[in-house]
């Protein structure tokens, strides 16, 4: 497996080129000085990621280059899903760490992590669905994070190397929006232990949505990061009473469906808008409990299965 580079922009020339550390779109670059030398940026220390991931079967980055796009309550809807099998252990790791909004959605917003021998214990939500995230460590729900690069890639590699997870058959990873600081250490230390399924890409249908989309599949083909599939979220309006799906955004340019197919990456679910999501998620309630009827409830189960699929 190639070296994950240190900076994954377009400009980039690559660890292994001739100009690597030399260009202006180095400028900046925490490896220009060791790329400059030959050396490429140094590998970091994936032995303590290893070890404390070493009982979790599969691991999948759930990215968007676009915010808004509703990546985070696909995150929560998708660990909901995978866990309403009782035999399917399931993890959330929140990594947006300056909109860390999944602790509420789970309806566990303001617990503290309890610390052990055995380093951090995950917040539980339910007994087979278990979360971390950097709003359980803030003093106040209102603080922000206002952080450079190198804290943020510290608190990642402190999640995936002192997070007692256990025994996972499911972790999601919810990175914030675009491909910067935060998918870079994530990505450089779960393949560097060479361990990680792949992405989960989420958008809209909107052609403003995908033209981000496109620069996370770009991250991904630059990080040699596997591309699952793509999930297009907000896919018209499902009426709570009626039942009937309506169109919401326009898909002028194809949708996700038109994307998938010139990158040929699969579309692995069309998720439409049921408000009675957002308010499940404000309350810290499980849609699926109180909307099993749902359309979007029966979209979101299928998409768990198929995900178990494609990564077994």
């Amino acid at each position: 497996m190639s070296d994950v580079p240190v900076d994954a922009n377009a400009g980039c020339p690559g660890t292994q080129s001739g100009n690597a550390g030399k260009t202006s779109a180095c400028a900046g670059c925490p490896g220009q000085a060791s790329c400059a030398s030959g050396q490429g940026p140094p590998k970091p220390d994936v032995s303590g990621v290893i070890d404390r991931l070493s009982e979790v079967k599969h691991k999948i980055l759930v990215m968007s280059g676009k915010g808004g796009v509703g990546k985070s309550s696909v995150t929560t809807s998708l660990a909901l899903a995978l866990a309403s099998d009782p035999k399917v252990q399931v993890a959330v790791l929140d990594i947006d760490l300056c909109g860390p909004s999944i602790p509420r959605m789970l309806g566990v917003e303001g617990e503290g992590v309890h610390q052990s021998a055995d380093g951090w214990a995950p917040i539980g939500v339910k007994d087979n669905l278990c979360v971390m995230s950097i709003a359980f460590l803030l003093d106040n729900k209102n603080d922000a994070v206002v952080w450079r690069g190198p804290r943020k890639a510290a608190i990642i590699k402190q999640f995936l190397t002192d997070v007692n997870w256990g025994e996972i058959d499911y972790l999601l990873i919810d990175t914030p929006p675009g491909t910067s600081d935060e998918h870079i250490s994530s990505v450089q230390l779960l393949m560097g232990a060479g361990s990680v399924d792949g992405a989960v890409l989420v958008t809209s249908p909107q052609e403003i949505a995908l033209l981000d989309v496109r620069k996370e599949i770009s991250f991904c083909h630059k990080t040699n990061l596997p591309v699952i599939g793509v999930v297009e979220n907000m896919s018209g309006f499902s009426c709570p009473h009626c039942k009937e799906c309506s169109d919401l955004f326009p898909s002028t340019t194809g949708g996700a469906a038109k994307m998938c197919e010139e990158f040929n990456i699969p579309l692995l679910a069309k998720l439409p808008l049921d408000p009675r999501l957002a308010k499940c998620m404000d309350d810290g309630e499980d849609f699926f409990e109180k909307n099993s009827d749902s359309p979007l409830a029966k979209n979101l189960l299928d998409l768990a299965e198929k995900l178990k699929e494609m990564v077994q």
